[in-house]
């Protein structure tokens, strides 16, 4: 599934995530807690969720219930970036990322065990 969600509906999201189905009041009072939103702020947020497909809202109590899971918008969000950013050359998001970075021996030898694996 292909959603598109804004910094402000990942946070929901997290909770979602997190939590598993969860009333709306728990997702503000966690949300006032963790950035400061006001109830009405956090249930928009909600709402645009919902509009989007990525939460459904079950009764009573206005509970939600993830539609997308962590690893699908973070697949679909690296698609975004690499396509974006790299002309769809993943190679090219590699090599910018570990071009800049100082990896252990064990953080190489990961990356390493991911490329076999994808032989």
């Amino acid at each position: 599934m292909e959603i598109k969600l804004f910094d402000s509906e990942l946070k929901v999201m997290d909770v979602l995530w997190t939590e598993g189905d969860t009333a709306a009041r728990h997702i503000a009072q966690v949300l006032k807690e963790q950035v400061g939103w006001s109830k009405t702020t956090t249930y928009t947020v909600i709402k645009k969720c919902i509009d989007k497909g990525a939460v459904l809202r079950k009764e009573p109590h206005f509970i939600c219930h993830p539609l997308v899971t962590k690893d699908q918008v973070r697949e679909y969000e690296t698609r975004e970036l690499i396509n974006k950013m790299y002309n769809g050359a993943a190679d090219h998001l590699v090599a910018a990322l570990l071009g800049n970075q100082s990896l252990t021996s064990a953080e190489i030898k990961h990356i390493r065990q991911l490329v076999e694996d994808l032989k």
